[in-house]
């Protein structure tokens, strides 16, 4: 006869189910597997709850996050006018000497090495490629600050550039005040001077003098902006005169500034140049100081590394001038 076993049935490691049953259908589940259940059942609440977001809706698995994992901001998008600012285009005059053209590349390149990124491009009012309206035709839904390669107020600036403007209305457009008056010229003038062979010790000299010999205009408003760097330019150098002259539309010339001086006493005298690249007027005035005495002259301001700082400058000011108003006494102040 046997004898019943004594052996205790082995049990499962992991805690039994609700749908453990025996042969009779009668629960297996051991009274004290209760709380095992209810934990894990509030568990399981409490993972499908965190996929719910408060506006009731279930959040994606792959965008739930730890709550002790801190949610970095997410970077800000670059606005339009960050992503592309507005194209400087500088507007130069134009001439048949083929070294202006070169001067004026050569100078906005300086402009590109200062303002790595900003489109920078160039139109003339004439006699060069490529001219005002054909740059302006290539800036279609564009914005663009038109930036005068001109020294002072003028016709030009007063009527060329705003009549070029208005006949673009595609493109977007701002006129910035011309190059001068402004320290900046002075400081390019000065430059080409002592390149030329000014000699500081002339500053306050008796014999010294300067004639800033300039293109000339009718318009009254240029010829007040030539006087007003030739002060400066006088300040610069130490209270030594500078007269201004001019190759046309206006007097003196530079051969009767050169007599005048002369007559003064002021032998020691030199023509600084007041053109923004070579061309007819620069090549005249530099004809006239060689022939009287002969006296030197300074080139032209060209690339002058001041020039460029000058373009950026005038750009930057018309950007800041958001109002008609504020940029129409940019031009007036100029």
């Amino acid at each position: 006869m046997t004898e019943p076993s004594t052996q205790q049935p082995r049990r499962s490691p992991l805690p039994p189910t609700a749908t453990d049953t025996d042969s009779g259908g009668r629960s297996t589940v051991p009274l004290d597997s209760t709380a095992q259940l209810l934990t894990r059942v509030t568990a399981q609440l409490a993972t499908q709850l965190s996929l719910v977001s408060r506006n009731g809706t279930r959040r994606p698995m792959h965008r739930t996050r730890p709550s002790d994992t801190p949610r970095l901001p997410a970077a800000p998008r670059p606005s339009p006018a960050e992503a592309a600012p507005p194209t400087l285009l500088v507007v130069a005059h134009g001439s048949r000497d083929p070294q202006a053209l070169r001067t004026v590349l050569a100078l906005l390149d300086r402009v590109r090495d200062l303002r790595p990124g900003l489109d920078v491009r160039l139109g003339h009012i004439e006699l060069n490629q490529p001219l005002l309206p054909d740059t302006l035709d290539g800036l279609r839904g564009a914005d663009a600050v038109l930036v005068p390669l001109l020294l002072g107020r003028g016709h030009h600036v007063k009527h060329d550039l705003p009549a070029a403007a208005a006949a673009a209305p595609s493109v977007r457009t701002r006129i910035a005040a011309p190059l001068g008056p402004h320290p900046l010229l002075v400081e390019a003038l000065y430059g080409r001077l002592v390149e030329a062979g000014w000699d500081p010790a002339d500053e306050g000299g008796r014999r010294a003098a300067v004639v800033l010999a300039a293109a000339g205009s009718r318009d009254p408003d240029s010829a007040q902006d030539t006087r007003r760097t030739a002060r400066m330019l006088a300040e610069r150098l130490g209270a030594v005169p500078v007269v201004p002259a001019y190759a046309s539309a206006a007097t003196p010339t530079v051969p009767a500034a050169l007599r005048a001086l002369a007559a003064r006493g002021r032998h020691r005298t030199f023509v600084a140049s007041y053109f923004t690249a070579p061309g007819r007027f620069a090549s005249a005035a530099a004809s006239a100081a060689a022939s009287a005495a002969p006296r030197a002259a300074a080139v032209p301001l060209g690339a002058h590394p001041a020039m460029a700082r000058l373009l950026l400058h005038r750009y930057d000011q018309a950007l800041s001038a958001t109002a008609p108003s504020e940029m129409v006494s940019l031009l007036a102040s100029a």
